[in-house]
């Protein structure tokens, strides 16, 4: 015992000193540049799924599910917080879309085939996807049922599993890094918004249109005059607000430290990493303090292995994170660019004569005072979790038997701090006999708030107990594990909700040809009215496979490297019943009055409907697939089929009235299908001085709901049913009226008299009126199809890598403020697109419909408005994600300043996109106004000592 006490006060103080022995925070130096390590990552025997992570070392030849890898190197350099933006492009049937720049604010979604996937971080479920990049050690992917059968009632969304790097047994490294660069605003909409002058003009047009006197509603001749010239731009402004709130360029920076090694008793791994990005709104310098949405993250790790005795190892790993962000006052960031979308160059002068910040009664938010005087706003998100594994070896019991034990704790919190205030605009509304502007005042100066508030808060407890055995048996080999788990999450003031089953795996092969892999889960969760509020299923899964190149007949085979067959079928559960729905709830409702006498009475009555019988949801899987590599794995090739099944899917009935006064629960009655094709192919080739890789995935996905007790509708085009998940229903758009003879001729929306300009509508059922009736499918009911690219290579001590993403058959709805004229009751913005708006001389070329405030007897927003085909464009796009040119600076000159390794680099992200012309080079992914998508080029150093 006193020998194990001073092994670990050894090795305690040497991870301490090695985590506290630079000064700062650096990025952590990949061990091998990622564009010189020619790999397919798509699918190696060095990946694992997520129950080979955790109780397996078999290697991917040997196992039938459908599992994709990617290595942590490959893009740890990216400049980003939340690691899913920096795996988009990367993995067949992973989805991520980003519909924001904003830091720590990104818009973030991710679906795995289309549902979302479960994420673990070292076989542990967590809900966070903020890691410091440079801990990950690899990702994999989670998708069939042999994959994910084991987690029972959440399993059929699939899982993301994270691998965090851990210590080695060998001579301490430590790696150091930075990067630093400047990131620009991509187009956030489709057109830019008008000029003062040409808004008046239109809108001067709009009010005739709708049948309104520009005398009394418009812009008079000496307005639109003075808008022309600029000669007196207080009385008529013209102000570019987009200039005045933002910035060019914002900085980004990365720094990371960290270090491992070991010996024979104890390995580590040590990182601390601090990652800065700079918001784009600009400040003042009479503030003192910023008003810029900036973030600040701090991420520390430590993840340590003992070996306690021959037959007795442990583990800890300990991660924290402090995320902190910044931002105008009163939910400025959002609020401001919301105000951009939605107020004209005329609407008001930046500031009046007086230095006050001018203002209306129609627009009393003053951009610019929104973003440097209304006070300020922190965030701050702590995160603390810790995770203790001892595994004991059982071969005095039996040869290969092994037991172990697993616990973990999670907490994470973040803290609002609100320092806001109000702020008062004054409008000119004449001069004094003094000749002194007069002014007209809107709100009032404030005093500054001080207050915090606890945001949101949860924590969680998980703990696990498996027994596992592995063994050869001459031809044959068995890997089997049994486990028990329990996962408890309490978020904020909810009532705990806890998972909890067991569990079990086995995969058989026999001479290393013939494969069988089994995988069940028996759990339930605590949300449902049976056995005192758990419920439990059983989720079984089969998968087999063939190594044909393993047959003699191929065995001698030098052109072909590997060939594989596999596939798998089962049963996996989403739990998905919500917040204890099966209780009926009863609220107080409004005072009533009964009888002749006024008497009040309060009433009792019910907040929604329950559900007395809720279930989880259901998903029967089928997956094949083919792994052929050849060339001496120079050529690698993956293709994969898969038909997923859900139902009991919980969802409101289709055929719910409104008539009942309350809302209809969900209920499990629904029942989808999703079938697709994933596709893998790469080629790698690498000699001493020169390489080069590409690697290539596709994934075509097509959807079908099955059922949901849809309404009986009387047209066969009006069914939801049997139509693709998602797919937008609305009018089929004919084109615009182009004069007076031809609305005569046309059927009508009901009740509107349509003018010329107009969208016309296709009359489906031909009976004379456009209504309900004639609406239908009006997306793309085509195969979604996603792709990805990475590329590179090396000569010499030069580098190069690529990775290009894209998205093809996708449909975007253009609306709303950042498209439509004049929203708000006719106060709002136009844009550059509306001067191809119909008029008399231009009803032949027109492209978009007559203009309109919205607010007069001829409205044409009513018809214009409504959801149709007009509107969709197509959303395809090609994306160049990064771009990296390093040199490694030859180990002569490094080793003599005391390196093993030093590589600098500079790097793109997001440099170009390229997008259908109906976007006209907006962002594909954000073109309705939101904080803008990022570019980002930088230069980095990765040194190795």
């Amino acid at each position: 015992m006193g020998k194990l006490r001073h092994k670990l006060l050894v090795l305690v103080c040497s991870t301490v000193f090695a985590g506290t022995s630079n000064n700062g925070f650096a990025k952590i130096a990949s061990r091998r540049p990622s564009s010189q390590v020619l790999r397919d990552t798509s699918r190696t025997d060095s990946a694992r799924s997520l129950r080979q992570q955790i109780y397996f070392q078999t290697p991917v030849r040997f196992s039938t599910s459908s599992a994709a890898s990617v290595n942590g190197d490959d893009f740890s350099r990216m400049p980003v917080v939340s690691y899913p933006v920096a795996l988009a492009g990367r993995l067949a049937g992973l989805n991520v879309n980003q519909s924001s720049g904003q830091p720590l604010n990104e818009g973030l979604s991710y679906t795995l085939r289309s549902q979302t996937p479960l994420i673990f971080i070292d076989g542990i479920p967590r809900s966070i996807t903020e890691i410091g990049m440079e801990e990950i050690e690899s990702v994999t992917v989670l998708k069939d049922a042999v994959a994910t059968a084991m987690l029972g009632v959440r399993g059929s969304g699939g899982a993301i599993a994270i691998t965090t790097k851990k210590g080695y047994q060998g001579k301490q490294e430590v790696n150091f890094s930075l990067q630093t660069g400047l990131a620009k605003s991509t187009q956030n909409l489709v057109s830019a918004p008008l000029d003062s002058y040409r808004y008046a003009l239109l809108y001067n047009e709009a009010l005739i249109n709708d049948g309104l006197s520009v005398a009394t509603y418009g812009f008079s001749d000496n307005a639109i005059a003075g808008f022309q010239s600029s000669s007196d731009p207080l009385r008529y402004p013209n102000v570019n607000w987009r200039d005045q709130v933002l910035k060019n360029s914002a900085s980004t920076s990365r720094y990371n430290v960290n270090t491992r090694g070991g010996n024979h008793f104890a390995r580590y791994f040590v990182s601390v990493e601090h990652f800065r990005q700079e918001g784009i709104l600009k400040t003042s310098d009479l503030n003192k303090y910023s008003t810029n949405a900036d973030l600040k993250g701090y991420f520390a790790r430590s993840n340590v292995d003992l070996n306690l005795t021959d037959n007795l190892t442990a583990g800890i790993n300990i991660q924290g994170r402090i995320l902190n962000t910044s931002g105008p006052g009163n939910d400025g960031t959002d609020n401001i660019f919301s105000s951009l979308v939605t107020t004209p160059s005329s609407a008001y002068p930046v500031y009046n004569a007086d230095g006050s910040y001018a203002g209306s009664s129609q627009f009393q938010n003053n951009i610019v005072a929104q973003n440097l005087a209304s006070g300020y706003s922190l965030s701050d998100t702590r995160t603390i979790l810790s995770d203790f594994y001892i595994k004991r070896t059982l071969d005095v019991l039996a040869k290969g038997l092994w037991i172990k034990a697993r616990a973990s704790f999670f907490s994470n919190l973040n803290e609002r701090i609100n320092r806001s205030k109000s702020f008062a605009v004054y409008e000119q509304t004449g001069v004094g006999a003094d000749g002194a502007p007069v002014y007209r005042l809107f709100n009032s100066n404030g005093n500054q708030a001080n207050s915090n508030a606890i945001n949101f808060q949860n924590r969680s407890d998980f703990q696990e107990l498996s027994l596992g055995y592995n063994r050869q048996f001459n031809e044959s080999e068995l890997d089997a594990t049994l486990l028990a788990n329990r996962d408890n999450l309490v978020n904020g003031s909810s009532l705990p909700y806890t998972i909890q089953g067991i569990s079990g795996h086995a995969i058989y092969n026999f001479r290393r040809k013939y494969l069988a892999e089994l995988s069940f889960a028996y759990n339930g969760a605590n949300r449902y009215p049976d056995d005192g509020g758990f419920k439990y299923g059983f989720f079984p899964a089969l998968g087999l496979g063939w190594n044909i190149s393993e047959e003699r007949f191929l065995s001698s085979s030098r052109w072909l490297s590997g060939l594989k067959l596999y596939g798998s079928y089962g049963k996996t559960g989403q739990d998905n019943a919500a917040y204890y729905v099966y209780q009926q709830v009863y609220n107080a409702a409004p005072t009533s009055i009964f009888g002749s006498s006024a008497a009040a009475a309060t009433t009792i009555g019910e907040s929604s409907l329950a559900n007395p019988n809720p279930d989880w949801e259901k998903a029967n899987k089928l997956n094949v697939g083919v792994d052929a590599s050849f060339f001496k794995e120079k050529l690698a090739l993956g293709v994969e089929y898969y038909s997923n099944r859900f139902y009991d899917v919980n969802v409101v009935r289709g055929n719910n009235s409104g008539l009942l006064g309350i809302s209809y629960p969900g209920q499990n009655i629904g029942r989808e299908r999703y079938s697709g094709w994933e596709t893998q192919l790469s080629w790698k080739q690498n000699k001493e001085k020169i390489g080069y890789f590409l690697s290539l995935n596709a994934s075509f996905q097509k959807s079908k709901l099955l059922y949901y007790d849809e309404v009986n509708q009387q047209y066969d085009w009006m069914r939801r049913t049997g139509q693709p998940m998602g797919i937008q229903f609305g009018y089929v758009a004919e084109g615009l009226f182009r004069d007076q003879q031809e609305i005569n001729s046309h059927a009508l929306v009901e009740g509107y008299p349509a003018q010329p300009g107009d969208i016309k509508y296709k009359d489906l059922n031909q009976d004379g009126i456009i209504n309900q009736y004639d609406q239908t499918v009006i997306g793309n009911t085509k195969p979604v199809i996603l792709f990805g690219t990475t590329l590179g290579f090396h000569v010499g001590s030069f580098d190069f890598s690529a990775l290009l993403l894209g998205k093809a058959n996708r449909k975007v709805n253009l609306s709303a403020n950042s498209y439509w004229e004049f929203q708000n009751s006719g106060n709002g913005q136009a844009f550059e697109h509306h001067l191809n708006r119909w008029t008399p001389s231009t009803a032949a070329t027109a492209t978009y419909p007559r203009l309109s405030t919205g607010i007069g007897p001829k409205d044409g927003s009513v018809n214009n408005s409504l959801v149709s085909s007009y509107w969709l464009r197509n959303g395809d796009y090609l994306r160049v994600r990064s771009l990296e040119l390093g040199y490694k600076i030859p180990s002569t000159y490094s080793k003599k300043v005391g390196l093993n390794m030093a590589r600098i680099y500079v790097a793109a992200f997001n440099p170009f996109t390229l997008s259908s012309d109906d976007l006209n080079g907006a962002d594909p992914e954000n073109f309705s106004g939101n904080y803008p998508i990022q570019k980002v080029f930088n230069i980095g150093v990765n040194v190795q000592l």
